[in-house]
């Protein structure tokens, strides 16, 4: 062997040492002898052969005597070119994996030995293990939030990093908030202030990002899917030194981000199903006792106005006889609402304009905001976005919360009605007066069918506006305060495009 082999074979970061055919150690580079002195070495591979002319067989047993028998054999015959096989060994500090290479060396046809090299593989066999261990974590669906804490475990087990901290977007108003955080200092509220920016960063490139701070370093990957911003994932590592290791946990963490938006996806949908169900089902017997409450109803009202016709020189009767006509026209309205609600028209999308919807919702509900002196201000989208709609039955939401609007803003007021299409494609709208606030206790319910903050309500119209924003892939919100009054936010889906 030449020096300046010699020096290669020294230099190489891999162990490299031979045998010949009966097993004697013929050579070793210098990087074997740094890994047996580090005792990073398997069991089997022992401080004597660091020793030129010592067999591998006097410490070599069982299986691993088995499995180097076996592939010296192949080698031998010509079945195999090289062979290789990962094992785990014990160092003083922590069980780490390596990757052995075993290579015929030969003179012509004939064997002369073999040469071996290992090399150290435990961070990739941990990558490995991260993603493998995550994908069947989440293989199941689970709802969002063991999703978080297993993606979060999953992380923090096999990279050993300081910190995780997990964001989703909010079904109703896209904003990223931080769900997850474990290994910071900061309390939740400050984190969020602090990683949103990055989180903004990674979403607007769609790619991994990464920062040096005083205390190690952060990478942040982007979760989406097909239907928008899913949210992102943060962690924080002591450095990383080599640029081979830093670029495979950006992979890594960009991997595990597209599993975990994978599984909220699932969980989301999952959500939707059995939320769509208990509606059908609320529907279908809302329809039915709509039915039977049509025809007593219409029995009443005809009575009520025979007793009108027969005595109405009597002003008690009369008086009692419009009170009885009021209620039973209030109670048809309600039949009325149930049919929809509980037997709606079938949804026919088409591609178009929400916001062309919404002018003419306005157009023809100007009286109504004459007659209160409210003035709307309208911010429209720009550029116009294109979603599939089916314009009647959107109409009817619009209308459904711009009058829930009117009548819960003080007369004089002003309302404002922004509309905007969203970085993902899709639109949507907030609609907002500055009326006295929904009660806190009340807010979570106000989409639930029978419930009504409102006097006098039926409890059926926003109910019958989410199931109809549903539909449509969308998503319909409340928000309210003393401070900023009530807005609604409406969100509809891109139209899909074509090809």
């Amino acid at each position: 062997m030449t020096s300046i082999e010699r020096l290669t074979l020294d230099a190489l970061p891999v162990t490299v040492w031979t045998v010949d055919v009966e097993g004697r150690i013929t050579f070793v580079n210098r990087s074997w002898s740094r890994f047996a002195t580090a005792n990073a070495a398997p069991t089997f591979l022992s401080e004597e052969l660091k020793v030129l002319g010592s067999s591998i067989w006097d410490v070599v047993r069982g299986e691993e005597r088995a499995q180097i028998e076996h592939a010296m054999e192949s080698l031998r015959s010509g079945r195999s070119q090289s062979l290789s096989w990962e094992f785990p060994c014990d160092s003083p500090d922590e069980s780490r994996v390596f990757l052995m290479q075993l290579s015929a060396m030969r003179e012509g046809s004939q064997v002369v030995g073999f040469a071996f090299s290992t090399v150290d593989i435990t961070q990739s066999h941990r990558v490995r293990e991260v993603l493998i261990d995550t994908g069947m974590a989440l293989a199941r669906t689970i709802s969002v939030d063991r999703v978080a804490q297993e993606v979060a475990q999953q992380l923090r087990r096999s990279l050993a990093c300081e910190g995780v901290a997990i964001a989703l977007a909010d079904d109703e108003t896209s904003a990223l908030r931080l769900v997850y955080a474990a290994g910071y200092e900061d309390e939740d509220s400050a984190l969020e202030v602090e990683l949103k920016p990055t989180w903004l960063e990674a979403l607007a490139r769609g790619e991994v990002v990464t920062r040096t701070l005083a205390q190690g370093i952060e990478i942040t990957a982007p979760m989406t899917s097909s239907e928008g911003v899913i949210g992102a994932v943060t962690l924080l590592s002591r450095p990383i030194e080599s640029p081979y290791r830093l670029e495979e946990t950006r992979r890594m963490l960009a991997t595990v981000a597209a599993e975990t938006a994978a599984a909220i996806e699932r969980a989301w949908l999952v959500r939707r199903v059995e939320h769509k169900r208990r509606l059908e089902a609320i529907g279908e017997v809302s329809a039915g006792v709509a039915h039977e409450l049509r025809n007593p109803l219409f029995g009443i009202s005809s009575a009520a106005q025979l007793l009108r016709f027969r005595v109405k020189e009597d002003p008690v009767v009369e008086k009692n006889v419009g009170r009885i006509l009021r209620e039973v026209e209030r109670l048809n309205g309600m039949v009325t609402s149930l049919l929809e609600y509980g037997r709606p028209a079938p949804i026919r999308l088409v591609n178009g304009d929400p916001d062309a919807v919404w002018d003419d919702v306005l157009e023809a509900e100007r009286g109504r905001l004459e007659s209160r002196q409210l003035a709307i201000h309208v911010t429209r989208a720009e550029p116009p976005a294109t979603c599939r709609i089916d314009s009647a039955q959107l109409g009817q939401v619009f209308l459904n919360v711009l009058v829930n609007a009117v009548d819960a803003a003080p007369e004089g007021s002003d309302l404002s009605l922004v509309t905007s299409s969203l970085p993902h494609g899709g639109w949507r709208c907030r609609l907002r007066n500055g009326g006295a606030a929904i009660p806190p206790e009340a807010l979570p319910r106000v989409f639930e069918i029978f419930f009504s903050a409102k006097a006098g309500g039926t409890g059926i119209g926003l109910a019958l506006c989410q199931r109809i924003v549903q539909e449509h892939g969308g998503t319909i919100g409340l928000e309210s305060t003393p401070e900023h009054g009530t807005t609604v936010t409406i969100q509809l889906p891109p139209a899909a495009r074509e090809g």
